[in-house]
């Protein structure tokens, strides 16, 4: 069982031979949490693929929002990514420094704001590395290029729509988490947030998509059963979910690989959905 869409991903030997290619253009899309050190920025200024730009999830976002790197407007998207030499026609590359968990938010923003040409490095820079290819310090000055910015509004959810889909469950929220979180059974790492879930959803914790060794995808026929598990109709929409945006973009990409088309990420995540207020929670395992 192939990929229905193959194309989201590319190998590190594909990647190898390509690096050099001017219509080709490699980003390093690493995130760490708030306060951890070294950051994601400080580790791609000690090494990084030849020629990658660092795409900044914090710093690509919504600069009024209280909300963690919630999705820019169009304008401020394609200004950001064209002072970093991505424009309109070229194949952008993501790749992350874990395997695959925040080069997928990159991967997903790019397709909101139109561009379909994008695609994960398969196993990130953790495989590229463990097969000895190159890695450097120097800083790339590319020229700023024309991003033309296309918004896909349906391809993002918000809490407004996530409060009308529990009552009328016409989408399936599958939550990203990890099942402690999910559950509500040990606090969320941001400060303040409830602990739980949204009602009705569904769990599965996007580090079942990849491999543990290599960091790759798990092949088709494996893919399709942890979303069967997890309790996913495969003829119905899905909006995914996880702590603040970032790791629902895997489920998202593993979706899209095996052909969903309606696909949606809840931008806000819990991160806005778990906030003090008058949102509903749940906690406990997800009802089927």
């Amino acid at each position: 069982m192939p990929y229905a869409n193959p194309d989201a991903l590319v190998s590190t030997a594909w990647l190898a031979e390509h690096l050099t290619d001017p219509a080709v253009r490699i980003v390093d899309g690493s995130f760490k949490m708030p306060g951890v050190t070294p950051t994601a920025a400080q580790d791609y200024a000690v090494r990084h693929l030849p020629g990658a730009v660092f795409f900044d999830i914090d710093a690509i976002a919504d600069g009024t929002s209280p909300l963690p790197h919630m999705l820019p407007d169009p304008v401020s998207f394609a200004a950001s990514v064209g002072r970093l030499g991505l424009g309109d026609g070229g194949r952008i590359v993501v790749y992350d420094s874990v395997g695959l968990m925040s080069a997928a938010r990159v991967w997903w923003m790019f397709r909101v704001f139109g561009h379909a040409d994008v695609a994960v490095l398969d196993g990130g820079l953790p495989k590229w590395l463990a097969e000895g290819r190159p890695v450097d310090a120097v800083l790339p000055k590319p020229a700023e290029q024309v991003f033309t910015a296309r918004f896909k509004p349906q391809l993002v959810r918000d809490k407004q729509g996530i409060a009308a889909n529990i009552a009328s469950k016409e989408e399936q929220v599958l939550d990203a988490r990890a099942a402690p979180r999910f559950e509500g059974t040990v606090a969320e790492p941001r400060p303040g947030l409830r602990s739980g879930h949204i009602p009705g959803s569904l769990n599965l914790d996007f580090t079942k998509l990849t491999d543990p060794t290599t960091k790759t995808v798990l092949e088709a026929e494996k893919l399709s059963a942890l979303f069967a598990d997890a309790g996913i109709d495969m003829s119905r929409p899905v909006v995914a979910s996880c702590g603040s945006g970032v790791t629902a973009g895997v489920l998202a990409l593993g979706l899209h690989l095996l052909g969903h088309t309606e696909v949606a990420v809840y931008d806000g995540s819990w991160s806005e959905w778990g906030l003090a207020g008058d949102t509903p929670v749940e906690t406990g395992p997800a009802r089927r």
